[in-house]
C-alpha cells in the first residue's frame, strides 16, 4: 500500500484549519477552487515513493524464500513478519507525536535510513540470520513504520477529494512497474548466480537504492503543524456514536488481515513449486504487469461516485479467486490466482484508500489532527496483519502442506467483503 523550504508552524497551522485551504496551499494553486492536477511535490513524492517500492521489491519479494532456505521453517518467516508489523505499528504510534511537533520529512528519510540499515544488516550476518529473524523483523517494520507515517501525512496535505484518486493511481502504477522489473531481473540474477552471492549483491543494491531515495527526499519542502499530540484523539472517534470512524477502523483490520499473509505467502508457495528464484520473479513479473495496467485505468476513470460499486466488485473478485489452489497449487495456478487479484485489486484498494483520507479532511478539527487520524488509520491495517499472522502460525504449527495453506489463503482472502461491508455508507458519502 513509498513521496522557500521552510514552512513554519505559524504559517501552516492556519491554512490546515481549512481542508480545501489545505489542498490548494500545497498544490499551489486557488485554494477555493479544486483541480485534479497533480502539483509539483506530489510528483516529487511519488518519485520517492517509486524509489523506495523499487528498492523493496529487487529484495523484499525475496528475503521470505532467503530466510526460509536458511531456516528451513514456516515458523521463521511468520515470526519475520509478525515482529515486522508489531513494530510499525509502535513506530506510527510514536512517531506520530514527534511528527505532529517537527519536520515530517525528517521521519520519511528516517524510514529510508532505517530500510538501509536493514539490508546492511542482513549482508553482514549472512546464513546467521535465521538466529535473527524476529530482531531483523522489528527493524524492518520500524523503518517501514517510519516511511509510511510521514509519506501518508504528506500524501494527504498535498493531495485533495478531487485528485486523490489520481495520486493514488499512480501511485500504485509506479509500485506495479516496480513490482514487475526489480523481482525479475533479481530473481534471474540470484538463480544464475547460485544462490548466495547473487542475494548479496541484490541486498547491497536495494541499500544503494534506499540512500538514493533518502537524498531524493531532500527536495521535499519541510512540513511542521505544531501543536500537542492528542494520544486519547483517535479512541475518542471510535466511542463517538455514527462517527465514520467506527466503521472505517474494522474495516481496514480486514484489509489487513489479508495482506499480513498474502504479502509473503503466495511468493513463498511460488518457491515451494518450483524451487527457483527466478520462477518467483516471473511471477512477479507477470502480476505486476498486470497490476500496472489496471491501476492505470482505475486511477484515470474512478470517480468518487463510483466507489461503491468499484469497491464491491473488486473485493468479490479477489475473495474469490483463491478458491483456484483449492484444485492445484501448481505454478500455473498459483499464476493464475496472482494475475487475476492483480487485475481486479485496484478496484477494491483505491476506492478504499481514498475514502478513509477523504474521513481524515472530514472536518476542520480533522484536518488539524491529521496525524492522529493516520495513526488511528495504521492501528487498524496493524491490528489485522498481526491477527492474520497469528492464525498463520497456529496453521502452520499444526500442518504446512500446500493444501493447509491454500485454504488459509482462501479464508483470510475473503476479509475484502468485509471490509466493503463496513466502508460502504462511507463510499456512498
Amino acid at each position: 500500500m513509498a513521496q522557500g523550504k521552510f514552512i513554519s508552524v505559524g504559517r501552516t497551522a492556519p491554512f490546515a484549519r481549512s481542508p480545501r485551504a489545505l489542498a490548494g496551499r500545497v498544490r499551489g494553486g486557488d485554494p477555493h477552487t479544486s483541480r485534479p492536477a497533480l502539483g509539483r511535490q506530489a510528483v516529487l513524492l511519488l518519485a520517492v515513493q517509486g524509489m523506495f517500492a523499487a528498492a523493496g521489491a529487487l529484495s523484499g519479494t525475496f528475503v521470505p524464500v532467503y530466510l526460509w532456505k536458511a531456516s528451513q521453517s514456516h515458523a521463521a518467516v511468520g515470526w519475520f513478519a509478525l515482529a515486522q508489523h508489531l513494530a510499525s505499528g509502535c513506530a506510527f504510534w510514536l512517531a506520530g507525536a514527534w511528527v505532529k511537533r517537527h519536520d515530517k520529512t525528517i521521519a520519511l528519510r528516517a524510514g529510508l535510513a532505517a530500510s538501509a540499515l536493514f539490508y546492511l544488516a542482513v549482508l553482514l550476518l549472512g546464513d546467521a540470520a535465521a538466529g535473527w529473524t524476529a530482531a531483523l523483523g522489528a527493524l524492518n517494520g520500524l523503518a517501514v513504520g517510519l516511511f509510511w507515517l510521514a509519506y501518508n501525512v504528506v500524501y494527504f496535505e498535498i493531495t485533495d477529494r478531487e485528485n486523490r484518486d489520481r495520486f493514488n493511481g499512480w501511485a500504485g502504477l509506479l509500485t506495479s512497474l516496480a513490482g514487475m522489473a526489480a523481482p525479475w531481473l533479481s530473481g534471474t540474477f540470484i538463480t544464475l548466480s547460485g544462490g548466495t552471492r547473487g542475494y548479496r549483491i541484490v541486498f547491497a543494491t536495494s541499500l544503494a537504492m534506499f540512500a538514493g531515495a533518502a537524498l531524493l527526499s531532500l527536495f521535499l519542502e519541510k512540513r511542521r503543524t505544531g501543536g500537542a499530540f492528542d494520544w486519547s484523539y483517535g479512541l475518542s472517534q471510535l466511542r463517538t456514536k455514527d462517527n465514520p470512524w467506527r466503521s472505517a477502523v474494522p474495516a481496514l483490520a480486514a484489509q489487513g488481515l489479508r495482506e499480513g499473509v498474502w504479502l509473503f505467502l503466495l511468493g513463498l508457495l511460488v518457491y515451494f513449486a518450483t524451487g527457483r528464484e527466478q520462477s518467483v520473479g516471473g511471477y512477479n513479473f507477470w502480476t505486476s504487469l498486470t497490476a500496472l495496467g489496471s491501476f492505470w485505468l482505475a486511477g484515470r476513470l474512478l470517480r468518487p461516485r463510483f466507489r461503491r460499486a468499484a469497491m464491491l466488485a473488486g473485493a468479490a473478485a479477489v475473495s474469490g479467486l483463491p478458491a483456484i489452489l483449492l484444485a492445484d497449487t501448481g505454478y500455473a495456478a498459483l499464476l493464475a490466482t496472482g494475475v487475476g487479484t492483480a487485475l481486479f485489486m485496484p478496484l477494491y484498494i483505491i476506492p478504499m484508500t481514498s475514502a478513509v483520507f477523504d474521513l481524515v479532511g472530514r472536518t476542520d478539527e480533522d484536518v488539524e489532527r491529521r496525524e492522529e487520524l493516520i495513526v488511528l488509520r495504521e492501528t487498524g491495517l496493524c491490528a489485522g496483519r498481526v491477527l492474520g499472522l497469528a492464525i498463520y502460525l497456529a496453521v502452520v504449527a499444526r500442518e504446512q502442506s500446500p493444501a493447509a495453506l491454500a485454504w488459509l489463503l482462501l479464508a483470510v482472502g475473503a476479509a475484502p467483503l468485509a471490509g466493503w461491508l463496513f466502508m460502504r455508507r462511507q463510499l456512498s458519502a
